[in-house]
């Protein structure tokens, strides 16, 4: 049997298959974050015939001062539960498991969006984007707030019908910019080695395991490395995974860290194989990897090397929604995938991410 088609268990959670819908920005959410038809529709459109093994929702802000944009998701606050539940029952209806994405911008965002100035780790401009402004830097009791934030959010996706959730640590938002050498300047507990840029990761999967019980996916999507001089280095991202794992992380959902979705030379290389594949080989929970998979046969070339459990496919349903049923339907399994091109090789084109 082809391994894309394969079963995977995640605690009391069964995927039926090892194909991922990853999380994309669609603002189409209302002004304050709430959940609108035309969001509902999209998630239906895109899961309908039930062919993902889990569906990954587009970034939810856990408080104000996280927004990214207007038209984001709002997972902020306890009025968002039944706009919530409506998005995670669309879903199900079709099938599909479904884990709601967390997140904080941090100074990835702007005075706009949020009507104050961003924060973040230190009073570092983000070089995760253009036109970023500089931010002001969390005391401790900020951090503490932010922490429960995020509780309060993961306590919220569980009660509206979702089956896990997924940490957004990566594309420049605030746990990366604890997470950076680049962003991250702190003299405190959370600053310095990679053992304090991690500690608001390790703190933030305590408090939300605390109150959402052992068999509730927690996963984190994870900036694995920045591609910048300074930045963060994949043995860093090792050691992250691998403490990740230790403090009872479900799963690891690589990406980028401050040069969010893309690498430098597109034409030569993969987007995050390499890291990816570094990652798997340390740890023993299950990886995914998402950026520029095109085919369903690149998906199982990537399974059958190892280099991770899970595969993304972003662009291509983003574009149409008929798209994995056409290729299901199409994919020869028995094709030999040693006369492909192998993984690293495989050219990447640039996905819509959160």
């Amino acid at each position: 049997m082809a391994r894309l088609l394969t079963s995977l268990k995640i605690g009391n959670l069964e995927l039926k298959n090892r194909l991922v819908m990853p999380p994309m920005a669609t603002s189409r959410a209302g002004l304050h974050g709430e959940i609108t038809t035309p969001l509902l529709q999209y998630y239906d459109e895109k899961t309908r015939d039930g062919y993902f093994g889990m569906v990954i929702t587009e970034h939810s802000f856990v408080s104000a001062d996280g927004k990214i944009s207007f038209h984001q998701i709002s997972s902020a606050d306890n009025s968002m539960i039944s706009g919530l539940r409506q998005l995670s029952d669309v879903i199900h209806n079709n099938g599909c498991p479904v884990i709601l994405q967390l997140n904080h911008a941090g100074s990835g965002t702007k005075e706009e969006f949020i009507g104050s100035q961003p924060i973040a780790p230190s009073v570092v401009i983000n070089p995760s984007k253009s036109n970023l402004e500089l931010p002001c830097e969390l005391k401790c009791d900020d951090i503490k707030r932010i922490i429960s934030d995020f509780t309060s959010a993961a306590l919220r996706g569980k009660q509206a019908g979702f089956d896990g959730v997924e940490i957004h640590s990566c594309h420049g938002y605030l746990l990366n910019q604890f997470l950076s050498p680049l962003t991250n300047k702190r003299n405190d507990k959370y600053g310095g080695n990679i053992k304090g840029r991690i500690l608001i990761h390790i703190e933030v999967l305590r408090a939300i395991r605390n109150v959402v019980g052992n068999n509730f996916p927690i996963l984190f999507r994870l900036g694995a490395t920045d591609n910048m001089d300074g930045g963060l280095s994949l043995d860093d991202c090792i050691t992250v995974a691998k403490e990740l794992e230790k403090e009872s992380a479900d799963m690891l959902d690589i990406s980028g860290g401050m040069c969010r979705y893309t690498v430098p030379d597109l034409e030569k290389a993969g987007y995050f194989i390499k890291q990816a594949k570094a990652v798997k080989d340390a740890v023993s929970i299950p990886v995914i990897v998402t950026g520029g998979i095109r085919t369903l046969e690149q998906a199982e070339s990537l399974l059958k090397n190892n280099v991770s459990d899970l595969i993304g496919i972003g662009r291509p349903v983003f574009n149409d929604s008929n798209w994995v049923k056409q290729a299901m339907n199409n994919i020869d399994f028995e094709t030999d995938t040693h006369s492909m091109s192998s993984p690293m090789s495989l050219r990447q084109n640039q996905l819509t991410a959160d």
